[in-house]
């Protein structure tokens, strides 16, 4: 053989070996990006509070749980903003950091269902950034509602004054400042609101939660699809979690692939969960819209509590 020929080859080898080596390398390094399997409780900004609970029985799950005190100097929500001149409940879809960073936002995570949407492959999916996607159900951001109500879905309500309500009544009363409809009611004064679980199984989940005064919020995201890290959680598990928070009302909204919750970190976003959009670790999918917080830095450096 020549030694060009010996050279091509081993180019070509080379190159086979990347091709097939790269993407289980990639893989296993997003895999490590993903957060810790530990709990962990801290103060994120003044009156936000952010716990994460890992557990390994019957199956791994990771669960990550947002107490915000609306009540707390700062603390203001936002929805993401409607177009008002575009046709009835179009939006551009964005990832939650897009949107935490375009309003400089303290907190976010991912709110409503909406349409179109589909998922073949990491190349091969709708919508992107940008794209045009269309919320279900009502959504009011800055007292302007964008999507119409959606029959028998429930909504979570946020007035002007910064208190929150969670109604069966599909639509939002007069004066609400920011709103996003779910698909599910999950509790309802304090008990399960559950009755049809259909095929209930583990899922990543978001949802959530309000307290009887409406003072007290609640995000709840569960990280799923993801064996050996967190396989999610069924309906019935998630409302038994949100019932031991002591929440008067809770609302099922997007989950799955979209489930991201997001903060700002010197001034850059940073994802508390694992995300997983095209069966990709720790990519965002963008979606409809948002649920975000503002809010002040506490006022003395963060002091995180592991707990074994």
């Amino acid at each position: 053989m020549s030694y060009r020929y010996l050279l091509y080859l081993r180019r070509f080898l080379l190159a086979a070996i990347s091709f097939f080596l790269l993407p289980p390398i990639v893989y296993g390094w997003l895999c490590l990006q993903r957060p810790p399997q530990t709990n962990l409780e801290q103060a994120l900004f003044q009156g936000i509070v952010y716990k994460r609970i890992a557990r390994s029985t019957p199956r791994p799950v990771m669960t990550h749980i947002v107490a915000i005190d609306l009540t707390s100097p700062g603390i203001k929500a936002l929805v993401t903003p409607g177009v008002k001149t575009s046709h009835d409940g179009e939006i551009r879809a964005q990832t939650t950091s897009e949107f935490l960073t375009q309003f400089k936002l303290q907190l976010a995570i991912n709110a409503s269902y909406f349409l179109n949407f589909y998922e073949h492959a990491p190349w091969n999916y709708y919508p992107h950034s940008g794209d045009v996607v269309n919320p279900i159900g009502e959504a009011i951001s800055n007292g302007y509602r964008y999507s119409q109500p959606e029959k028998y879905w429930s909504v979570l309500c946020i007035s002007s004054t910064n208190r929150a309500q969670i109604l069966e009544s599909e639509k939002c009363p007069e004066g609400t400042k920011q709103g996003v409809a779910g698909n599910q009611l999950l509790v309802d004064r304090a008990q399960s609101a559950i009755s049809d679980l259909g095929d209930d199984k583990p899922y990543p989940r978001v949802a959530v939660a309000v307290n009887r005064e409406g003072t007290k919020l609640w995000l709840i995201a569960v990280d799923g699809k993801q064996p050996l890290y967190s396989e999610g959680v069924a309906i019935a598990e998630l409302t038994k979690i949100i019932l031991d928070l002591g929440a008067y009302t809770a609302l099922n909204i997007d989950g799955g692939g979209s489930t991201t919750l997001v903060i700002a970190r010197n001034q850059k976003p940073k994802v508390l969960n694992a995300p997983i959009h095209t069966r990709v670790p720790m990519r965002e999918r963008p979606v409809a819209n948002h649920l975000g917080f503002y809010a002040l830095p506490i006022k003395q450096p963060l002091s995180p509590v592991e707990r074994s």
